[in-house]
């Protein structure tokens, strides 16, 4: 089964030699695999959430875009697309808006984080917080559900946006779905063993730690002095030196192979000086990169090319997305004019059956509730409450909120219950909840 993969570039900065290693190199490569049909698109927008400089977002565009295509991304594999040149997906956004919950949102990390900076500060808790920044999960949400992605590769503070990701589909599908799942429910693929270089002074290579190889910029030249700002130890040349752990052999172990790394490390503890190490890091590179750097640089010169690419890859990219919101706009009502058809007689609607929470007090004196399916099936058990109040409390939290909600919930899942089926029980409780 083809197995779509979803991968975005917020467009704000330039890319160093850890993004490469980290993120570029692997994404390009999971896209040559059989089965892959793979996403890449410039988050544009959402650059917009953070920066209110034209210029540098105009400049980051282009570079992020060269920096991609020089690095080897197959434009006649893969989707490469700007997202604000697909609007179809803003206008998902709005869809997905409105069925999504503001208690859900108070809860995403980055607006979290911002209230209790603001508040430890002795700020107005929303000081500085924009509508952008506070509904940046839905539109992320939408990049996703635009193409039904199966995995999106995210580092761990993005997971909860993928599962927000999945309860908005959820939600949206048992409210306008009659039966048809319009959305996929995406997967977050978090990768354990992705590299993480060191920066010249030991630290996560970071631009806010001042402490980055540069990937393109400044050539052969930036390279170069970078590598030699690295930080070593003060042993001479002849002195034997121990290789493990040094930012130089961390760099140098990615982009060699095993034989290449066991003899570096041999000729470093025969006492190859750090001067002659730091050459070799250099060849060792820029072996990989330059020839990259060549077509980063023709790409630059010639942004026309990028352009060209990129109009194409949004055409690709818009006859997935234009049919699907077609549908999504039948769905919930908003369809061309044409005359209604008229009922003999009122029909009264039917309502399904909905599962039920059911709140009791035991013998130990404890208040407890409990979620059963429309058939009785026992799908959640709490805990004991000491108080009636605190269980109905809960069961309100669940029944606005759902999914959401049950990670901090004080319950057990019945045994051998299907995720799914508990996901759709409270996706349709919330449904009700809101109708």
């Amino acid at each position: 089964m083809t197995q779509r993969v979803l991968t975005g570039i917020t467009t704000t900065g330039t890319l160093h030699l850890g993004n490469y290693v980290g993120a570029v190199r692997p994404a390009i490569a999971a896209s040559r695999e059989p089965g892959a049909e793979s996403f890449f698109f410039m988050a544009d927008y959402h650059a917009l959430i953070k920066c209110d400089e034209p210029d540098r977002i105009e400049r980051s565009r282009l570079q992020i875009a060269a920096t991609w295509l020089a690095a080897g991304l197959d434009t006649q594999r893969v989707v490469f697309y700007r997202q604000s040149d697909v609007p179809e997906i803003p206008e998902l956004t709005w869809l997905l808006t409105c069925v999504t919950s503001k208690g859900q949102m108070n809860r995403a990390h980055a607006y979290k984080a911002s209230v209790d900076a603001n508040v430890a500060a002795g700020e107005d808790p929303d000081a500085g917080v924009t509508m952008g920044l506070y509904s940046y999960p839905i539109l992320m949400a939408a990049d996703i559900l635009m193409f039904n992605a199966h995995r999106v590769p995210v580092g761990k503070d993005q997971v909860q946006h993928i599962e927000m990701a999945r309860d908005v589909a959820q939600r949206f599908n048992h409210l306008f779905g009659k039966g048809e799942d319009f959305f996929v429910l995406p997967e977050a693929q978090v990768d354990a063993e992705m590299e993480l270089l060191p920066g010249l002074d030991g630290r996560k290579m970071s631009k806010s730690y001042d402490n980055v190889v540069p990937l393109f910029e400044g050539g052969a030249k930036g390279l170069k002095e970078a590598i030699a700002r690295i930080v070593t130890d003060s042993r001479l040349p002849g002195e034997p030196k121990e290789p493990e752990g040094t930012t130089l052999v961390q760099l140098f172990d990615a982009f060699a192979t095993p034989e290449q790394r066991a003899a570096f490390r041999a000729e470093l503890r025969a006492g190859l000086g750090w001067g002659e190490a730091k050459q070799r890091l250099f060849a060792q590179i820029d072996a990989e990169i330059g020839p990259m750097r060549e077509r980063y640089e023709q790409l630059m010169a010639n942004p026309e090319r990028i352009e060209l690419i990129l109009q194409e890859g949004a055409a690709k990219a818009r006859a997935i997305a234009a049919p699907l919101l077609a549908r999504l706009r039948e769905a919930v009502g908003l369809r061309r004019f044409q005359a209604l058809a008229t009922a003999a007689a009122p029909v009264a609607k039917a309502k399904s059956a909905l599962p039920v929470f059911k709140q009791y007090r035991e013998a130990d004196g404890q208040f407890y509730f409990k979620l059963n399916a429309a058939d009785g099936q026992l799908l959640l058990q709490s805990q004991g409450f000491a108080q009636g109040k605190e269980a109905g409390q809960w069961v309100a939290r669940l029944k606005r909120e759902g999914v959401a909600a049950l990670a901090e919930a004080p319950v057990q899942r019945a045994e051998g219950l299907a995720e799914a089926a508990l996901h759709e029980a409270l996706a349709a409780l919330m449904a009700a909840e809101s109708a």
